[in-house]
């Protein structure tokens, strides 16, 4: 019997490759780059499972070009790419990686933080030029964290993460929630409040964006919402670079209207908008969030993980769409369950 096909869209870390390798013939993309949508889809016209990127969509198209496909797995924890219902409409499994790169992220954010109220890039930058004459009193004058006012615009996982990590900070915590849900752990642990949009925006010194991407989030933070920032306030975004409207962020770093910002995603990704690139208060790295050793190897062999479900007829552990399995599915799973633990 001839062993599935599974296509990786990316080379991803080796844990995860050999763990497939191990019952499946693995194609893995041999550039490093993004494919077409020609080469994508002729790539996975005649394999069982695909593990991909946030730059493949994942929809109608596909599905069609895949007919033998049993499961997609996204190397992400976001899925805005994957037509989910579509797949369910199909009874193809997809699936994310959410959790294990919670901390990466959000030390990601920090790290933006740090940088972008120090003026941290800035300064490197003057340094490596060699036009530094030496320390003055005025140079790089930032802006302190300590006892300043963090908000946290989607206060999930890495929302959570990324303000419970302000503790040694002694910072005020605001957070919103599009649901209207407390997050009782950052109000136990941080006394954090949730409040109105407009008045995180009116008080935080710091906002950390950390919402997915929605309809209702795409371009939240426009010209108003800049403009009703304090002056000193920096911004970050390690979640999707279309949460921010980027023209309306250039023009309001360059015309003061906020302090600075610290961009780990772009709104026309890989490319940024005019003129930010030349601008000393922002930062702006190339998709770094979850790049440490041990998220970026966990994703993998979690992606594996989920891949290998799919193709054993099982729900993945972190399945966007359960529901495909019906009830039948999970009261088997429950029987299971109950006979091996009599076993």
């Amino acid at each position: 019997m001839s062993k599935p096909k599974i296509f990786i869209t990316r080379r991803i870390p080796d844990a995860g490759i050999d763990m497939l390798a191990e019952v499946a013939e693995v194609v893995v993309n041999p550039e490093d780059r993004t494919l077409s949508r020609a080469e994508l889809l002729a790539s996975v016209a005649d394999c069982q499972g695909v593990i991909g990127l946030l730059t493949e969509k994942i929809d109608a198209e596909f599905f069609d070009a895949a007919p033998k496909l049993k499961g997609s797995a996204n190397y992400a924890v976001g899925y805005d790419n994957i037509d989910v219902a579509e797949a369910t409409r199909r009874s193809i499994p997809v699936s994310n990686t959410p959790g294990v790169l919670t901390d990466a992220t959000a030390e990601c954010a920090w790290a933006l933080i740090f940088a972008t109220a120090r003026r941290v890039a800035e300064a490197d930058r003057v340094m490596r030029s060699g036009a530094w004459q030496g320390w003055g009193p005025l140079q790089f004058i930032g802006q302190g964290v300590r006892g300043k006012t963090l908000g946290i615009v989607g206060a999930g996982r890495i929302g959570t993460a990324m303000a419970l990590m302000s503790r040694g900070f002694d910072m005020r915590v605001l957070y919103t929630s599009s649901s209207g849900r407390r997050n009782a752990v950052l109000e136990d642990t941080l006394k954090a409040r949730l409040v109105p949009f407009d008045t995180l925006l009116a008080e935080a010194d710091f906002i950390s964006i950390h919402t997915p991407l929605t309809p209702d989030t795409r371009h939240l933070f426009d010209a108003a919402a800049f403009g009703r920032m304090k002056r000193t306030a920096c911004i970050v975004n390690t979640a999707r670079g279309p949460v921010i409207k980027e023209d309306d962020l250039v023009d309001a770093l360059k015309n003061g209207v906020i302090a600075g910002a610290g961009l780990d995603v772009f709104e026309r990704e890989p490319a940024m908008a005019p003129g930010l690139a030349g601008l000393d208060n922002a930062v702006v790295l190339p998709h770094i969030g979850s790049a440490t050793v041990e998220s970026r190897t966990d994703m993998a062999t979690l992606a594996a993980r989920n891949m290998l479900a799919m193709l054993a007829g099982q729900r993945p552990e972190t399945c966007l769409n359960p529901d495909i399995f019906g009830p039948a599915f999970f009261d088997a799973e429950r029987s299971d369950r109950k006979g091996g633990a009599k076993a």
